[in-house]
């Protein structure tokens, strides 16, 4: 039930990537326009876990993970809705800030699980929050293209209402952990972000890589649905089934960090995000059919990298300091969907501008650095 909650509230913040392209011809908006719908859930996002997420050592989590339900609920409901553009963002802004409710469950279920199958309990959640991130777009580009995008929002909206009854009749309560006022929590995120070099490392370069995770799958269903594919909303879907493989390898990436050490893991998943990037530079030169096979090696190969130094960061910040995991955790993950909220804008930008190649070459730039950083460092 949790990893299947945290699959579905965190799949809420992906669901409009597919759909850009219909949806923008239905509201008749630019593709700047457009491209601030993942922008603004990204943001809420990140805005969301700096904010909210260190609640959950000061509060209940039961309570907050029911109130986020059903704040989410109703959010999707109004992005179903929504009669225009604007009220489309504020609902995705909304979303972003809700969807915050996965990243209360994985603590849930640390702290619910038996000490000696604590790792096994949290990777089984984990691998459901980065299937329902990467399955999400296959859903909703399926969804949209057969009954339209306010219906994907809709069918959104039920399975939370399902995911908030089951936490409501199966979740027990839970003692608080702290009981520092809500601010001294705040500015305890920045103590620990001064404190420890290990903790901004991991952080700058997760997000410096979730800048072209976004810049990717955010303008993937523009660039498809435009010359010289004209493939509809269900083919960029598609696409998240290539990257699904990234997340059924994190365990592995997890038993390789614990054999040899998450900083060979956050290396080894960094250069091959910065090989499969670049690797996208060559569809220049290539048929429109080869550049589609292009196009789903290169994803399978970035999406793992991806997930391969996220699990290793992960493991290196909790490492850290026991005592302060939610809030460790919640550093990172801010770090990594701004960067994300970042990706989504720039591309947006690029795009319209430049082209594809332009948005490639942000992801690549981005994975580069993070690369050096992990290197160096």
């Amino acid at each position: 039930m949790l990893a299947s909650g945290a699959g579905l509230a965190v799949a809420a913040l992906y669901y409009s990537q597919p759909m850009l392209g219909v949806l923008g011809t239905d509201m008749g908006a630019s593709m700047p326009s457009v491209g601030l719908l993942p922008t603004l859930t990204q943001l809420g996002y990140a805005l969301g876990i700096f904010f909210l997420a260190p609640l959950g050592d000061r509060h209940d989590r039961r309570r907050i993970i029911l109130a986020k339900a059903a704040v989410l609920c109703a959010a999707l409901l109004l992005a179903a809705l929504a009669p225009s553009l604007a009220a489309l963002l504020a609902a995705s802004l909304a979303i972003g800030l809700a969807a915050t409710m996965a990243q209360d469950i994985v603590p849930a279920a640390a702290t619910l699980a038996p000490e000696t199958h604590r790792g096994k309990v949290v990777g089984t959640v984990m691998t459901g929050l980065l299937l329902g991130i990467l399955l999400s777009r296959v859903v909703s580009g399926f969804v949209a293209e057969q009954w339209g995008w306010r219906t994907m929002f809709a069918a959104a909206a039920a399975s939370i209402a399902f995911v908030g009854l089951a936490a409501w009749r199966q979740l027990p309560r839970f003692a608080a952990t702290t009981h520092l006022p809500y601010f001294a929590l705040l500015r305890s995120l920045g103590a620990l972000w001064k404190q420890h070099a290990a903790l901004r490392r991991a952080t700058w370069a997760q997000g410096l890589l979730s800048i072209g995770f976004s810049a990717f799958w955010s303008t993937l269903a523009v660039m498809l649905h435009s010359e010289p594919f004209h493939l509809g909303a269900a083919a960029a879907g598609a696409f998240g089934l290539a990257g699904a493989a990234g997340a059924l390898a994190a365990p592995v990436a997890g038993r390789i960090a614990d054999r040899h050490g998450p900083r060979l893991v956050t290396r080894l998943g960094a250069g091959l995000v910065v090989v499969s990037f670049a690797a996208m530079g060559l569809a220049a030169f290539i048929p429109p059919g080869a550049q589609l096979w292009l196009l789903v090696a290169s994803a399978i190969g970035f999406d793992l990298g991806f997930q391969a130094a996220l699990i290793a960061h992960q493991t290196l910040i909790y490492g850290i300091d026991a005592g302060a995991r939610s809030r460790l955790n919640a550093v990172l993950f801010t770090g990594m969907f701004l960067g994300m909220a970042v990706g989504s804008a720039l591309a947006a930008v690029l795009f319209a501008q430049f082209g594809w190649m332009a948005v490639t070459a942000l992801a690549t730039a981005t994975a580069l650095a993070a690369f050096i950083l992990r290197m160096v460092r």
